[in-house]
């Protein structure tokens, strides 16, 4: 499998980090246009709860990001010697007056040579990228390297429907051959998928990455489930109605995957960390990095278990 950290080390030849900023953007399914309260699952920030300070410029919410990134990194100069994304995380980031969006982007990639800016990255729904939207987006291409993360979540439309994505899965479909015709195929489309969603079978998870690939998708972010404090997915939670991914059930998902995608499909997400402030379940996502170190050695014995169905003793 591609890593995100070794697509981006062949890409620019050093690490980067994304630098997460807000746009000041809302949802559809937010302000009454498709519906209301917004996906089941996503906190009062849109999913964004790392992001900047919207009231600041994006000029200012990058340098920061970066204060922050170069602070945890704590290196021996005080700086890192990798580079940066700009994304556009929190809400739906091309849902607005483009003009006003566009200026943004061009804002957050210019004067990449002082900043060390050398991508892009803008997270959006599917049924909010008009052909003018994409356009804009495409031409952005000439200039540095574009990333479009799409929030699917499931292609199961019944699912869909429970969680208030308010889109059909075709809208996505249709999406990303858009985004890969209007740019040539030079605009990376990231695909997000979340594993443990009310009523879904592990069969219909795997479909979802199954039609993911099938669509065209260059890249996927998994996640589990997440309950957050404030969401209507916690009222459900504290009535006892859904229940959580177990760390084994989820790693196991996973793996299945994995299996799935073929090689040139970059994974950029194993797994999420929801805002501790207001994580309520499942509390074993609460430490990544030990998240991270566990499921490696879950499959690393997954793949010694299969090394010795296949290879028996003579």
């Amino acid at each position: 499998m591609i890593t995100v950290s070794d697509f981006y080390k062949d890409k620019f030849g050093c690490k980067v980090y994304k630098l997460s900023l807000d746009a000041s953007c809302t949802c559809p399914n937010r302000d009454g246009t498709k519906g209301s309260g917004g996906c089941i699952f996503c906190s009062a920030r849109g999913s964004g709860d790392f992001a900047a300070d919207r009231e600041k410029s994006i000029t200012e919410q990058l340098e920061e990001a970066k204060c922050r990134v170069e602070s945890k990194l704590k290196g021996k100069s005080g700086r890192t010697d990798g580079k940066y994304i700009a994304y556009f995380q929190n809400f739906t980031n091309t849902y607005g007056n483009a003009d006003r969006l566009e200026k943004l982007y061009r804002e957050a990639i210019a004067h990449s040579e002082k900043t060390g800016v050398v991508g892009l990255a803008i997270a959006t729904r599917p049924d909010c990228l008009s052909d003018d939207m994409i356009s804009r987006i495409a031409r952005l291409c000439e200039q540095t390297f574009v990333t479009v993360e799409l929030g699917l979540q499931t292609a199961n439309d019944n699912t869909a429907t429970l969680i208030n994505r308010c889109y059909q899965t075709i809208e996505y479909d249709a999406a990303v051959k858009k985004l890969h015709e209007a740019s040539c195929g030079k605009i990376h489309v990231v695909t997000h998928v979340i594993f443990g969603l009310p009523t879904e079978s592990e069969n219909n998870m795997l479909e979802t990455v199954r039609h993911v690939v099938k669509a065209g998708s260059d890249g996927i972010k998994f996640t589990v489930l997440h309950v957050l404090k404030g969401t209507k997915l916690f009222e459900l939670y504290q009535k006892g109605e859904i229940k959580c991914l177990s760390k084994d059930e989820y790693f196991d998902l996973l793996y299945k995957a994995i299996q799935i995608l073929p090689k040139n499909i970059v994974i950029h997400r194993l797994t999420g960390d929801g805002d501790k402030k207001i994580l309520v379940a499942p509390l074993w996502t609460a430490n990544k990095r030990q998240v991270r170190n566990e499921m490696s050695a879950y499959f690393r014995r997954l793949e010694a278990s299969q090394s010795n169905i296949e290879s028996p003793s003579s």
